[in-house]
């Protein structure tokens, strides 16, 4: 073992969270490190929100050359669609913001750790390279933001071939030609989105109501509905008894509701059902850190556990597993232990995107939800088709739904679908926290043409004063 190193901060995890709480913490002067055993950018940067939208991208242009290229005056023989170099190019993105987060630390002074770290005292963690070889590290200030991993349905063994978590299909240079993807929530469906753009026969399977459980029940049924007109078949209230890999593919074992079964055959299946947090294995229990029924760990507003110097951030939190959320609870971690002033996030707020095509996003609370806290509730729509600038992109499914509290005016929430809507959302979550109201909204003058303006008509509408519809 190697002479110990001492800190100020020692970051365990360098995704979203860990890396940028890492900076705010070198920026306040407090000397920092970070450690992690694989790689700097964690699974975000490396296998998901970067490299899998690049592949989305190249969904989207795989989608208009095979099914829209006569409503775009457009034709040709014999298109060919590399799968390999879309995923070629996603990795080239991945490298290249990885690259750009190692910059990061250097030019941050962050002294960067490769190896598995393991709390041995609540102020120390031993590091132990791929090699073997281990390392004590001291710190006043140690930020656990280790992440968390893919669930996987008992009694299915994930092999990366025939049955696949995330990060095997984002890697995968071929696609299947068939698939049945176990989980309707943001990554089966932009898998759904991905795959069956290259022409892939996509069957999702989603044991609750509706697909995209976590988001409004209205915009989760327009996204269905889209989705099954180009193809993907959608079984809702069906839940998987078992997953058989075969010689050929896989075979899906699934019961709806009313107990009938279903046989469902396809070269592969994606478990995409949910995630647990990476707390176990990690010393948390010699030191005393309270964690939840469900693994994750407990923290209070300014990221703290119950052991002085022990902080907890992004997914292993579990508060929203969002690469945005941890990125802001990174910067309050940093902030609260340098002692300067910093600001208290709001959870229901946060905005939320899925990167479907068309995309959905949202932020607050529902219309159903507002009703039920007793809100009396405005709420405010308006649809793509009505919007000059979509109806140019020739992308124009989807809506614009604002809802909010009709005696103040408070935006109380948002539910979108439709072009680029993930775009949408800072005018909105900017506007609820410095507590404008629906009317500031409508008075905001937008450029025409442009998406934006849904928002805008959206707000007139919640007025009451719809101007194009």
């Amino acid at each position: 073992m190697s002479e110990s190193l001492n800190y100020d901060v020692v970051v365990i995890g360098a995704g979203p969270g860990g890396y940028v709480s890492a900076i705010r913490a070198s920026q306040l002067g407090l000397k920092t490190a970070i450690v992690d055993k694989q790689w700097l950018g964690g699974v975000c940067l490396n296998v998901g929100c970067v490299p899998s939208k690049a592949l989305l991208k190249n969904a989207e242009l795989a989608h208009t050359l095979r099914e829209r290229t006569q409503e775009f005056g457009i034709s040709f023989e014999n298109l060919k669609l590399d799968y390999s170099v879309a995923v070629s190019r996603s990795r080239q993105v991945s490298k290249r913001l990885t690259l750009g987060v190692n910059g990061l630390m250097k030019k941050n002074k962050i002294d960067v750790h490769m190896g598995t770290a393991k709390l041995t005292a609540k102020n120390k963690i031993s590091v132990t390279s791929a090699e073997g070889q281990t390392q004590e590290i001291t710190a006043k200030n140690i930020v656990i933001a280790t992440g968390a991993y893919s669930m996987n349905i008992p009694g299915v063994t994930v092999d990366g071939e025939r049955i696949l978590s995330y990060s095997e299909a984002i890697l995968q240079t071929t696609r299947p030609e068939s698939a049945v993807i176990i989980g309707g929530g943001a990554i089966g469906v932009e898998f759904a989105t991905v795959w069956n753009s290259y022409g892939t026969k996509v069957t999702m399977v989603e044991m609750l109501p509706h697909i995209l459980p976590n988001e409004d029940e209205e915009v989760a049924n327009e996204l269905a509905k889209i989705y099954t007109k180009r193809g993907v078949q959608i079984l809702t209230g069906h839940k998987v008894q078992s997953v058989e890999r075969t010689d050929k593919g896989v075979k899906v074992k699934v019961t709806a509701a009313d107990n009938s079964e279903k046989l469902l055959e396809a070269d592969q299946a994606l478990v995409a059902i949910g995630f647990k947090p990476n707390s176990t294995n990690i010393g948390l229990e010699a030191v005393g850190v309270k964690v939840n029924q469900r693994g994750f760990i407990e923290i209070d507003e300014h990221m703290q556990t119950n052991v002085p110097g022990i902080w907890a951030i992004g997914d292993v939190t579990g508060q929203l597993l969002l690469a945005h959320v941890a990125s802001a609870q990174g910067i309050v971690c940093a902030e609260s232990i340098a002692g300067v002033e910093t600001i208290k996030l709001d959870y229901r707020m946060m905005p939320r995107a899925v990167y479907s095509h068309p995309q959905v996003a949202s932020f607050g609370i529902t219309e159903a939800q507002a009703k039920e806290q007793g809100y009396q509730v405005k709420v405010g729509r308006f649809p793509f088709q009505a919007n000059g600038k979509a109806l140019g992109l020739a992308d124009y499914a989807g809506f614009v739904k604002v809802v909010t509290d009709a005696q103040y005016g408070e935006i109380l929430g948002a539910q979108m679908i439709g072009p680029d809507v993930s775009e949408l959302l800072p005018e909105l979550t900017l506007a609820q926290r410095t507590e404008l109201t629906i009317e500031d909204i409508s008075r905001n003058v937008h450029a025409h043409p442009t998406i934006s303006e849904v928002i805008m008509e959206a707000a007139h509408g919640a007025e009451g004063h719809a101007i194009h519809i």
